[in-house]
């Protein structure tokens, strides 16, 4: 795997995906939004074209690349927070967009396509979630992530090419959304506010950017075709763990609003994604703790946001 392309190209993973594809000298097409304002997220290397063209029109892109493309990855979706997971209109063209990124590959002679799949996938699942779990996603994006997996296999397979799915859980680390409870948490204590959580009694997994973009790397270069594969870490701990460590990496000193917050209606109390698949096939196993990894988020978001 020496030349790919990913689409969505700025958000947390595809900016872990770009650095991991660096890193291991991999040529990258990266394409982003029309006018995009996070264009300049993007690192500078002479590994790196960056390509303009909206989801919506990934029918029509043409592209010229002097590196013959391997591998595509899609990561371009529309409406990814809570508060917009439930627009039917939207994520029914999210399903679209994807078929589109597949004939796109098809078009530029890639023989492997990956998406991002969820956890939405499973819906309102508790315990440790197998990739042979029987699906049943509660909320149009998690119907609308499984619906673009299943049509985007069988469109590979008519057209000749390898096809994967990885489903991704809980990730955190640089240029994650500031609604997830890990920036919640970030960003409030460096204001010198007190978050206001639930009991935090909830068992869960995370994972650092950077370990599910080696992940996904390992994926493209080692992955089985037509494999669903879990990117996660495999390890689910107590929230309070993950809110302490937050709080103590900032200042152990700070006060914290644990079970100031009902739970959320048929909240999920233990979710842990089994990634015995994933390590079979890729050889990966997370190396960044959650302690290291909030380091690494605190700094970047120090230099980045903060100054």
């Amino acid at each position: 795997m020496n030349s790919v392309i990913i689409t969505g190209a700025t958000s947390m993973l595809g900016l872990a995906l770009i650095g991991e594809c660096i890193k291991n000298n991999t040529c990258v097409t990266a394409v982003i939004r029309e006018y995009s304002a996070k264009r300049d997220m993007l690192p500078n290397s002479d590994l790196l074209t960056v390509r303009e063209c909206d989801a919506s029109k990934l029918s029509d892109f043409e592209l010229d690349t002097k590196h013959s493309l391997n591998t595509f990855y899609h990561f371009a979706w529309e409406a990814t927070a809570n508060s917009e997971r439930n627009i039917v209109d939207v994520q029914n063209r999210n399903i679209m967009h994807t078929l589109s990124a597949v004939h796109l590959a098809h078009r530029l002679g890639c023989g492997r396509f990956i998406g991002a799949g969820s956890q939405a996938e499973y819906g309102r699942i508790s315990g440790i979630i197998s990739p042979t779990m029987r699906v049943a996603p509660d909320s149009a994006y998690g119907i609308a992530k499984f619906a673009a997996g299943r049509l985007a296999s069988l469109t590979c397979e008519q057209l000749g090419m390898e096809f994967i799915w990885p489903r991704i859980f809980s990730t955190y680390g640089a240029y994650d959304k500031p609604s997830t409870m890990v920036m919640y948490c970030i960003e409030s204590l460096l204001k010198g506010e007190k978050p206001i959580l639930t009991k935090c009694e909830q068992v869960w997994d995370y994972l650092h950017c950077e370990d599910a973009a080696r992940a996904l790397y390992l994926i493209g270069k080692k992955g089985i075709n037509q494999s669903i594969y879990h990117v996660g870490s495999g390890q689910a701990r107590p929230l309070t763990e993950y809110v302490y460590a937050i709080r103590d990496a900032i200042d152990p000193l700070l006060p914290l609003g644990i079970g100031e917050k009902a739970y959320a209606p048929k909240q999920v109390m233990y979710l842990c994604p089994d990634i015995s698949d994933l390590t079979r096939d890729t050889g990966f196993e997370p190396s960044i703790s959650f302690k290291v990894g909030i380091r690494k988020t605190l700094e970047w978001y120090r230099e980045r946001v903060q100054l």
